[in-house]
């Protein structure tokens, strides 16, 4: 743990404070702020983990809860904040913009007077609504704002996998790519496991049988739901990427993980944040990488992309 690393969390519910968990178990920063609009929840939290911290695995960390002011000098920002998907609702999480996005831009009026300069991280969802609205509204500097986007998807895709391949899912080299949702696509294309090709898989890994690529990708997609239906939502994993994305900016890392972003032409596409591949530093999204994918990958990502300005153009962000 670097000392003098401010993280601050925004949303203290269930993604929130497991984001809160996570940061402290890995000791992200000497300090974290709790923010939310339920200031005793904030509070709680806060609380709960300075109880924790009397131990001492956590030698030097300081937890509290805190205002909009405690932003000014703040490194990394991570947003949960807004009402999530719940169990047995609707699982399209496109559905979730028009109320989000005016939570967000509450929250973005609020924290550009007193920060810029802090590297923000989105997890609100739906996610790629809510990171274009405030990446391109606020003056926020291109690189310093930009959602998780499908780094979630991407570890599910990689632990799917690795079960199948029977092999440490670090070691699978691949990629979800687009829209955080259900138009994700995994980028076969540039796939490998410990640098095999896809096509040369089989002869050195046991397998579970032969790779069907439509059915991994629907898994991938699915399983979000599968935890969301049994335990009621959703914050571990995504709580982990999150904060392994915080990690890579507090430690000036330049990790490549496909993260949300709005387009500047990449594969012909504007108006739109999606994920693609990205290298993570100090600055934020320091560079994007646009892969050389397959022409099926890249209509796959178009579709992503009018999945998304769908949204976009009904609730009035981009016109058509």
């Amino acid at each position: 743990m670097k000392r003098n690393q401010k993280l601050a969390i925004l949303g203290l519910g269930h993604v929130g404070s497991a984001v809160l968990t996570q940061a402290v178990a890995m000791q992200l920063a000497s300090e974290i702020v709790c923010i939310d609009i339920r200031h005793e929840v904030a509070h709680g939290e806060a609380l709960d983990m300075m109880h924790a911290l009397s131990t001492d695995l956590y030698p030097g960390m300081y937890v509290h809860s805190g205002t909009w002011e405690d932003l000014k000098d703040t490194d990394v920002i991570i947003c949960a904040a807004g009402p999530s998907i719940l169990a047995g609702v609707s699982h399209e999480r496109l559905t979730l913009a028009r109320e989000n996005t005016k939570v967000l831009r509450e929250i973005m009026t609020e924290v550009v007077k007193y920060t810029t300069d802090a590297i923000f991280i989105m997890i609100t969802n739906p996610l790629d609504i809510t990171t274009f609205v405030s990446a391109t509204e606020f003056g926020y500097p291109v690189g310093h704002l930009f959602g998780t986007g499908t780094t979630l998807e991407t570890m599910r895709f990689k632990y799917i996998i690795g079960k199948h391949y029977h092999v440490n899912p670090a070691n699978v080299n691949g990629y979800m790519l687009g829209e955080h949702g259900n138009s994700a696509f995994p980028a076969w294309s540039v796939f490998t496991i410990g640098g095999v090709p896809i096509d040369q898989l089989d002869e050195f890994y046991e397998h579970e049988g032969p790779l069907d690529k439509d059915a991994i990708a629907n898994e991938v997609v699915q399983t979000a739901y599968d935890v969301l239906e049994s335990k009621g939502w959703t914050n571990t994993g995504i709580s982990v990427g999150a904060c392994r994305l915080a990690r890579a900016v507090l430690n000036d890392e330049h990790l490549v993980t496909p993260v949300s972003m709005p387009l500047h032409g990449e594969y012909g596409l504007t108006d739109v944040a999606l994920s693609l591949p990205s290298v993570i530093g100090r600055n934020g999204v320091e560079r994007r990488i646009p892969l050389h994918i397959s022409e099926k990958e890249v209509e796959l990502l178009k579709k992503s992309a009018a999945s998304v300005q769908e949204v976009l153009i009904a609730n009035g962000i981009i016109k058509k």
